[in-house]
């Protein structure tokens, strides 16, 4: 027996059998119950229904593969939360039927969000702003979807539609009898509690100040000051604390490869560039394929070792990322005399030294000092340009801005071209395994390349045998979402034929799903049949024709940087597992190389 978990907890207790106990509002049921899982019936138990969780359940469940979700709370949060989606989360979203298309015309327009607006409040004057948009995020050269601006609570109702569409329902109370999990099911209000072996905004600072000092009324006040005036409708709905982290699990696999790490769980960074949920989709993207290849009996259970080398490199390099970018982002208030490390530097002295010892409302009023000097910073009297102190520090935030050193939300370089030094992929240079460039928190634009382990580049295609349709896809989308299938990419030459019947027959001898696209360049219309007479008897292909938009744009192998005498394979979640620049000399023995190390399937 066992179980696969992702969770939002970080300690583990075992393996086989689980227990949880269901919420009851604030109260917790006392008859904690055991659930024993059988493999055969419910491979994968997901701990966690956030973004993450969700997404995980859709692509498992579109790769055949059954599972339910556990979730402690009784109903999802209302609070915003994350809101923005990067490139490479869109394009996992465009492919689960839909959805991406569903949250572009949901969100709201975009000369609402491209924008940083920096004021001292929403009703007093604009010190300064910042676009994070640039015309080429538009023009879908370099990926077939843009970035989207949506909530993280409107995310989840629309992830729990397509659920319910694929057949998940949710259960809020009832107990099952016979302590067993339903595919495609959602329990909410119950909570992991044993694994046995069979928004941001409110500076919060506790001691000194605790949750129940945010009334309704108090935090009614405080989005007063923040707009600027009073306002007649505003009702407070909710009241949440939170705590910035920046932390990567030390391991994101235990138990054998049983229980999995992803998102929240394996790890949390601050707030800067969105890289917490994303980075958490992007894991459940990586996961799906390598469970369902486990599963499915495809690969042996080694193979989720790769998930770990895969995605604590991108997590450590995007905490590293986000802190760089939270401290630029503090530039902003610090070049206005709001310096939040003095504030945090007084509370540590509260907490930590002689201060500790002082009455806890001598603390309080120490704290509430510090923040009304730090207000008065941003009053009329002092922020003008006729103050000198005002003036000069105006001019350094206007500096700031000009020289991009403020927060940044968009980070192509790193949303689309993050590349897996090792893992499941042939890497080609070993002294380059370790070599990551060091996060700079500026802005830089992606560039396409084909090396192992990075995202297949973008290019519109059609079908060769249609050359006349004006049906347009991406070549993302010659990876199938439904089924885990390997893609090998070659162009219709003689020397590539042989080494794609290669490809085919080593994947058919070892159960490996394998596809060989031919890459016809831009024009062709006469080749239907060659393939299909070059590949025989296999018939694992398609065939497709670039589309370019001018007749100077690049070719499809000149995108990857490469000719077309190469080959790309491609791995089930759009990232390059392999390539060739040149011929190979036995292709049999080398593909049974390829698959081995690719996936652990024992092909020497």
């Amino acid at each position: 027996m066992g179980i696969w978990g992702i969770s939002a907890r970080r300690k583990w207790l075992g393996l086989c059998e689980i227990s949880w106990r269901k919420q009851i509002g604030r109260r917790t049921f006392s008859d904690s119950y055991t659930v024993k899982s059988d493999d055969s019936v419910l491979p994968v138990l997901i701990i966690g229904a956030g973004p993450v969780g969700l997404v995980l359940s859709i692509l498992l469940t579109k790769l055949g593969v059954k599972c339910a979700i556990l979730e402690k709370n009784k109903a999802f949060s209302t609070h915003p939360q994350a809101h923005f989606i990067n490139n490479r989360s869109m394009e996992v979203f465009r492919k689960l039927d839909g959805l991406g298309d569903e949250i572009l015309r949901s969100q709201p327009p975009v000369e609402f969000w491209r924008k940083f607006i920096y004021c001292t409040s929403l009703t007093g004057p604009i010190l300064g702003a910042v676009d994070h948009m640039q015309p080429q995020d538009f023009d879908q050269i370099v990926s077939p979807v843009s970035v989207a601006h949506f909530s993280q609570y409107k995310l989840s109702r629309l992830l729990l539609k397509h659920l319910e569409k694929l057949g998940f329902h949710m259960i809020n109370s009832e107990k099952r009898e016979n302590g067993s999990t339903g595919e495609r099911e959602i329990f909410m209000g119950h909570e992991c509690i044993a694994i046995n072996d069979a928004g941001h905004g409110v500076p919060f600072y506790p001691p000194q100040q605790k949750l129940e000092d945010f009334s309704s009324e108090m935090c009614k006040r405080l989005i007063f000051k923040l707009v600027g005036l009073e306002l007649a409708d505003v009702n407070v709905m909710d009241i949440k604390p939170w705590v910035m982290h920046a932390e990567v699990a030390e391991k994101f696999l235990s138990c054998n490869n049983r229980i999995i790490l992803a998102g929240d769980a394996a790890h949390r960074f601050p707030p800067a560039g969105g890289f917490g949920m994303n980075t958490g989709i992007q894991d459940a993207h990586n996961l799906a394929w390598k469970l369902a290849s486990v599963i499915k009996g495809v690969s042996p259970i080694s193979i989720l070792n790769s998930y770990e080398l895969e995605r604590s490199q991108i997590a450590q390099f995007n905490t590293a990322l986000s802190v760089q970018n939270f401290k630029a982002a503090m530039r902003v208030p610090a070049a206005l005399g709001l310096d939040p490390t003095v504030a945090n530097a007084v509370h540590r002295a509260l907490n930590n030294t002689v201060g500790s010892i002082l009455p806890s409302v001598f603390q309080r009023t120490i704290l509430d000092g510090i923040f009304s000097i730090g207000r008065a910073q941003l009053s009329d009297f002092v922020l003008n340009e006729n103050n000198p102190l005002g003036s000069a520090r105006l001019a350094k935030l206007r500096q700031i801005f000009e020289e991009g050193q403020s927060l940044q939300l968009q980070f192509p370089a790193e949303d689309l071209g993050f590349r897996y030094r090792k893992g499941a992929l042939v890497s080609e240079d070993d002294s380059v395994l370790n070599v990551h460039e060091a996060p700079t928190g500026r802005r830089r634009d992606y560039i396409p390349c084909s090396e192992p382990g990075s995202r297949l580049p973008h290019m519109n295609v059609k079908l060769l045998s249609n050359p006349s349709s004006k049906e347009i896809f991406s070549t993302l989308d010659l990876v199938s979402g439904d089924k885990v299938e390997f893609v090998l990419i070659i162009a219709p030459l003689k020397e590539s034929y042989c080494l794609a019947r290669a490809a085919l027959e080593v994947a058919n001898k070892f159960k490996v799903p394998l596809k060989v696209c031919v890459m016809w360049p831009n024009g062709s219309i006469d080749g239907t049949g060659r393939s299909e007479a070059a590949l025989t008897p296999w018939n694992s292909f398609e065939e497709v024709v670039e589309v370019k938009s001018s007749s100077d744009f690049p070719s499809w192998w000149d995108i990857c940087q490469m000719t077309d005498r190469g080959a790309i394979l491609v791995r089930p979640d759009e990232h390059i597992a392999w390539r060739t620049k040149s011929r190979i000399a036995d292709p049999i023995t080398k593909m049974k190389n390829v698959f081995h190390i690719v996936t652990g399937v024992d092909c020497i």
